[in-house]
Order: structure tokens, then C-alpha cells, then sequence
């Protein structure tokens, strides 16, 4: 059985490094990762394009610098280089540099109720010649059985995979062989299911061999979980994983451990199930808005933990990263609670 690997390091990495990515790191890393097989590589802000904002934290770099020294890496080996666009966040011009700039893989994320927001940006992606990929955020949000309707909305404008992502890390393995299981059987056979984990609750390596089993042929992973919250499924695991198995990756497995604990154990960031990241699991909060309630918990001098409650409460997805100065600045003056 073959399984595709897109290695999100240098996108869902950004989150915990407060998206301060230098060219000479993401070079490293993404020279490691192609040397050690891996086929898809992810390159842009945490966020998405265009996410390099006050709102979502600004780059260090610019993300389409970043994307343009990564690219001719990738292309040298034969591996492609992937882009998450969020509608709303990024604009269709940043789609087509992000193609110029030799990306060429088009993920088109919304909440996973809103696949209609993807028709036009999957539209753009086809005709820029890219892998249109739908996206489906928040997965835990949404039953099986809606999770599938919104996956043929996507599927209908033109993605050639569409994703179960669980944003929040709060689904479980029965819960995301559910899902995968209700996208599979509603897709077209030529259309692929993927599956994007969070670690919040401990399951992310367990859960993306769970939607395998159930049919999940594109699985993301990153580098020592370097990610959002608790971070992804470790991609060296995975792999040490997937070749147990007997599943066919093309990943070499000390390459790609070496490249996690030469270039990413040493940033000390990410991969770590910290108090916050239970809670956003558990509470099945969105993990872009983690740093956001860091800055804000210090800004105000409240708790990160009682925004991220607060912010599970009034089921906050990503893209509402505004609220949470609304929340934390209630929760400072005392103002009671929403019901």
C-alpha cells in the first residue's frame, strides 16, 4: 500500500516559531526532507498565503521568499512544493506568484460547513496548472455524513483530494475512521482522501494510521510535530511507523529522523502537550488561536487557559482570531461570561 506524506514543517512549523522562519532554516530543512524522499513538501505563512498580518503574526520573512528558495530544492529532486490557501486570507494573486514561484500544490482550506468558499480558489488552482486540494478544517465539527456532503462540493469543483483535517487535534480513532470512512465511500474512486492530524490529545500518529486503514491515501506530518497547539503527527514516526507495516512511503527513516534531531529538536519548540494545548483538544478549539490567547493572556494579564475555555464556549474556529481580544477583554473586566 502506498501512502503519500506531505511534510507541513515549514507551514504548520511556523506557528510555535511565531512564524519567524529564516531562508537559511527553511532551505536546511527543506533540502533534508526532499534528500530524505519525501515527496510533498508545504511552504507558506502558518496561516496560509497572505496570513503575514497583525491579525495572525507577521512573517520574519517574507512567505513567497521562502517559497521561492525552497522551490528549485524540491524541483531538482522531483518532489513538489505545496501552499495552504485560506479564502478570505490569502488572494487569488498570491495564488498565481505562489505558482510562479514554482509551488505546485493548491490546498484550499474552510471550515469544514463552507466547502462553497473553495469552488473559486480550486477553480484558480486548475487553471494555474496546480494539484487542486480541498481542505476541510475543524473536521470534528461536522458528522460523517455532513463532513461528506461538504467533501463532494469540493470534489465537484475540481479537487483531486480532499482532506479530513482535524484543526483542533480533538478527534479520536474512531472518530476520524468515521469521517475518512464517510469521505471515502461518497468520493469518486480516482478522488483521494487525506487526513491532517493535531497531537492535543496524544493521537495524532494513531489517528493518521486509523484513517489509512480506512482508506486515507495523502497524510500530512511534520518534523519532531513541530505545528499548532500540541503539533502533527511526527513525520519520523509516521514513517518508522508506516514501514512496520509494510506501507510504502519512499521515505528513508534514519534521513528523516536525522533531519528532525539536527535541524528542529534544536529550535525547542512544538510537540509538547502543554496544559493550553489539552484544552484546545479537549474543548475542540481551533489551534491558530493558541498564540493569539498567549499574546492576549499577557497583554491583559488573564489567563491563556480561561480565553481558550471561554473561546471553546462560543465554538470559535480558525479565521475568528479577532475574538479573542473581545474574550480577553471581558474576561479582564470581569463581564460575565456568554451563555
Amino acid at each position: 500500500m502506498k501512502v503519500r506524506i506531505t511534510d507541513v514543517t515549514l507551514r504548520d512549523g511556523s506557528h510555535p516559531l511565531e512564524h519567524r522562519l529564516t531562508v537559511e532554516r527553511a532551505v536546511a530543512i527543506a533540502g533534508a526532507l526532499i534528500g530524505a524522499g519525501v515527496p510533498v513538501i508545504e511552504v507558506s505563512h502558518g496561516d496560509g498565503l497572505g496570513g503575514s498580518s497583525l491579525i495572525y503574526g507577521f512573517s520574519l520573512v517574507d512567505e513567497h521568499r521562502l517559497i521561492a528558495c525552497t522551490s528549485p530544492i524540491a524541483q531538482g529532486a522531483g518532489a513538489q512544493l505545496s501552499v495552504l490557501f485560506l479564502p478570505g486570507i490569502g488572494t487569488s494573486a498570491d495564488l498565481e506568484r505562489a505558482a510562479e514561484e514554482g509551488a505546485t500544490v493548491a490546498r484550499i482550506a474552510t471550515h469544514s460547513t463552507e466547502a462553497n468558499l473553495a469552488v473559486q480558489h480550486l477553480t484558480k488552482a486548475c487553471e494555474l496548472g496546480m494539484e487542486p486540494v480541498g481542505f476541510l478544517m475543524m473536521a470534528h465539527m461536522a458528522s460523517p455524513s455532513t463532513l461528506a456532503e461538504q467533501a463532494r462540493i469540493q470534489e465537484a469543483a475540481g479537487a483531486r483530494v480532499v482532506y479530513c483535517t482535524d484543526t483542533a487535534g480533538a478527534l479520536t480513532p474512531s472518530s476520524t475512521a468515521a469521517r475518512v470512512a464517510a469521505l471515502r465511500e461518497a468520493l469518486e474512486p480516482e478522488t483521494v482522501v487525506g487526513f491532517h492530524a493535531h497531537n492535543n490529545l496524544g493521537l495524532a500518529v494513531g489517528n493518521t494510521i486509523r484513517a489509512i486503514e480506512e482508506g486515507a491515501r495523502h497524510v500530512d506530518a511534520s518534523l519532531r510535530s513541530l505545528g499548532a497547539g500540541a503539533g502533527n503527527c511526527a513525520t519520523e514516526v509516521l514513517v518508522a511507523v508506516c514501514e512496520s507495516l509494510d506501507w510504502e512511503t519512499g521515505i528513508d527513516v534514519m534521513a528523516v529522523a536525522d533531519a528532525a534531531e539536527d535541524l528542529v529538536a534544536p529550535l525547542g519548540s512544538g510537540g509538547v502537550i502543554d496544559r493550553a494545548s489539552l484544552l484546545m483538544g479537549w474543548t475542540g478549539v481551533g489551534n491558530s488561536l493558541l498564540l493569539p490567547a498567549r499574546r492576549a493572556a499577557d497583554h491583559y494579564g488573564i489567563k491563556d487557559t480561561d480565553i481558550l475555555i471561554e473561546a471553546g464556549r462560543r465554538h470559535l474556529v480558525s479565521g475568528q482570531e479577532d475574538m479573542i481580544i473581545d474574550i480577553a477583554l471581558q474576561l479582564a473586566a470581569g463581564v460575565e461570561r456568554r451563555p
